[in-house]
């Protein structure tokens, strides 16, 4: 048999279950936001990795042209010099130089095709990767949107509920209020029914002194029975 008091507090435990229930997802709203934004830095990090891979090839074929430049200037000025040398040891020496430059030329342009195909390579990777990445970040930016407005959304039910709680609180006298937050303070739900004996809270076997004081009849304000395990608020279920 239910109690005028225990009525009262079944009340506030339900709409304190609601209440603690819509800030449990709010609090889990912010951590949710940052798990999406981690995904997203982790989609442009990997953008920019692969931006970055096909500029470190521009620059390698750019330190290749400028390689490529240096030794044709060398190249040059040693046919200048051969033309203009009249000893013929000098004219073999800037022959074997001139061999060695034309060598060293022909190695970086080689490397310079071989980069370029590189580059080719890069840029049509980067290009569908970018296109995917980026197909992927609006989504997860979209999922933000919306979690952005379940945080309103909710913060707005808290208020509510917070409201609720008050309303149900105020018919309620002190002393089971404060047996009652003490409990609530620990543990959750605060009143179980006990059946067959056993609490509903930590279902095990209930003392024939909290047995019968849940079975007594009267208002429990002054005195609320509780299980002496787990030290809830129980009332008597006889279905």
């Amino acid at each position: 048999m239910l109690t005028p008091t225990m009525e009262k507090l079944l009340v506030l435990q339900d709409r304190d279950s609601k209440r603690l229930g819509v800030d449990a997802q709010l609090k889990a709203v912010p951590a949710e936001i940052a798990a999406v934004e981690k995904k997203i830095a982790g989609e442009k990090a990997a953008i920019d990795s692969a931006r970055a891979t096909v500029m470190a090839l521009e620059t390698k074929k750019k330190l290749i042209e400028t390689e490529i430049g240096s030794a044709e200037t060398k190249l040059a000025k040693y046919k200048t010099q051969q033309s203009q040398v009249r000893k013929n040891d000098e004219f073999k020496a800037l022959g074997l130089e001139i061999e060695h430059s034309e060598e060293a030329i022909a190695g970086l342009e080689g490397q310079e095709l071989e980069v370029m195909y590189q580059i080719d390579e890069a840029k049509k990777t980067f290009a569908a990767a970018e296109a995917g990445l980026k197909e992927n970040i609006s989504g997860y930016e979209g999922r933000i949107r919306t979690l952005r407005e379940r945080e309103t959304n909710l913060a707005a039910e808290l208020k509510q509920a917070q409201a609720e709680v008050a309303a149900v609180r105020t018919p309620i006298a002190e002393p089971a209020l404060r047996v009652y937050d003490r409990i609530a303070a620990r543990q959750q739900p605060v009143c179980v029914a006990i059946r067959g004996n056993k609490c509903g809270g930590c279902h095990l076997k209930v003392s024939s002194e909290v047995e019968s004081a849940v079975r007594g009849k009267g208002d429990a304000t002054a005195q609320l029975p509780t299980c002496d395990q787990c030290g809830r608020i129980v009332w008597w279920d006889a279905a």
